[in-house]
């Protein structure tokens, strides 16, 4: 145990405080400025984790967590149920700025925008991936564990995902069972992995089932609707789990690509095409907008989302630097880069651009889509990777990789049944 004064915020949710010896200490569950007792959870050379477990001098803006799961040692979801939303959405903009001044030079003030549709913090989250015990109880993992917090009721979860009760049944034989409902109506649906094990029964639950991405009992998807359009979502497949961050980073996007009729788009990571689909009603029928994903799952919701798009063409494959520099060198935009860019190269993504147009930050707006601490999403990117791709005979030239037989089977019939689109000539490409 160790007395600490909590400084900033860092990334993740911790803040930074310093040891007796000099250490940087990471501490959980605080604020800048406290004063805490915190126990140590792990110790490395250069420096220490700990949670704090007594708060000696409290903030002003620390708040009641609404959670009973929540604090040192519980569930490992929610890191600022202790932290008021106005006092999380400051130390969310304090932390980018930092990143922004440290990494990249750029000296600016952040704002995070609140998303409509979880004014109090809670009942956000429309899809849920609760851990399974060896007894069948889900629950939630405890921070860094494999150890399971039982949780039936999740307070973060919208009230649909909560109503499916998965918690007051058990789950014998799974490993993880994902609960998906949309705000806009329909059945909720059901996603049980269960490794090399297998699920005891059916669980009596009002919703649809999928076990090991069979559908077991319908329906095997939910639906989302986002500025009049109208999404399918199966089972697996990503989606924006706030139930107001679709429109925002949909309208984000439109507002900061200005994408006009002609153009044409790639969209890297596509997933079931929420910005894909937008992009296609602004550049229109003489535009053209190439998705670009790897599961083959999405690129199957992708292709009924888009379906009467017919300036949309999907390519399954895994986005590496080669595969952008080869999409924008076929469209006579900038050549690929001379240099293996990585992870760790110098930031051109497999790119090059003129000296008058490279890397200059024309917009930067910060929603808040997931009340909390800042999460961390990383992207691998293999310059040796090589996308295997199986090409569907098309005369869109659609082009779809590997998948499930019953995917590459729906995608085999909905192209056959396809009318043609008509060529364009090359326009510049938007990425």
């Amino acid at each position: 145990m160790i007395e600490l004064v909590a400084g900033p915020i860092a990334a993740g949710g911790g803040c930074v405080a310093r040891a007796d010896d000099g250490r940087v200490v990471f501490v959980r569950h605080t604020l800048p400025g406290e004063r805490v007792l915190a126990q140590v959870t792990a110790e490395t050379s250069s420096f220490l984790r700990a949670d704090a477990v007594d708060i000696l001098e409290p903030s002003a803006d620390r708040v009641e967590p609404p959670c009973p799961h929540a604090g040192p040692g519980r569930c490992g979801g929610c890191d600022w149920q202790h932290v008021s939303l106005p006092a999380q959405r400051a130390l969310k903009s304090a932390l980018i700025a930092e990143q922004l001044r440290r990494l990249a030079g750029v000296d600016r003030q952040v704002e995070v925008e609140e998303v409509e549709g979880a004014p109090d913090g809670l009942g956000w989250r429309t899809r849920v991936n609760f851990a399974v015990d060896r007894s069948g109880r889900t629950g939630l993992r405890k921070h860094r564990s494999h150890d399971v917090e039982p949780v039936e009721q999740c307070p973060i979860a919208s009230d649909r995902v909560n109503q499916v009760g998965v918690g007051s049944v058990l789950w014998r034989g799974a490993r993880n069972v994902e609960v998906m409902a949309s705000p806009d109506g329909g059945k909720p649906v059901v996603a049980v992995e269960t490794g090399r094990n297998r699920l005891a029964g059916r669980p009596g639950i009002d919703a649809g089932l999928v076990v090991n991405g069979r559908t077991q009992r319908r329906p095997d998807q939910v639906f989302f609707e986002v500025l009049g359009r109208r999404f399918e979502v199966g089972a697996g497949v990503f989606w924006q789990v706030h139930p107001g961050a679709a429109t925002a980073l949909t309208r984000a996007v439109l507002e900061a690509l200005g994408p006009a009729a002609g153009e044409r788009v790639v969209d890297l990571y596509a997933g079931a095409g929420l910005f894909t689909v937008a992009l296609a009603h602004e550049v229109g029928p003489s535009g053209s907008v190439l998705a670009v994903e790897r599961q083959g799952r999405a690129c199957v919701n992708l292709m009924h989302n888009a379906a009467d798009l017919h300036q949309v063409g999907i390519e399954q494959a895994d986005v590496t630097p080669g595969l952008v520099a080869a999409r924008l060198s076929r469209s006579g935009g900038a050549g690929p880069c001379p240099r293996r860019c990585g992870p760790r190269g110098h930031g051109c993504a497999g790119r090059t651009a003129p000296a008058s147009s490279r890397d200059r930050l024309r917009l930067l707006r910060a929603r808040s889509v997931r009340p909390g601490p800042p999460g961390h999403a990383r992207r691998r990117l293999d310059p040796a990777f090589a996308p295997r791709l199986r090409r569907v005979p098309d005369d869109r030239a659609r082009r779809v990789g590997r998948g499930t037989r019953a995917a590459r089977e729906e995608l085999r019939q909905a192209n056959a049944a396809a009318p043609a689109g008509r060529s364009r000539p090359p326009a510049p490409l938007r990425t």
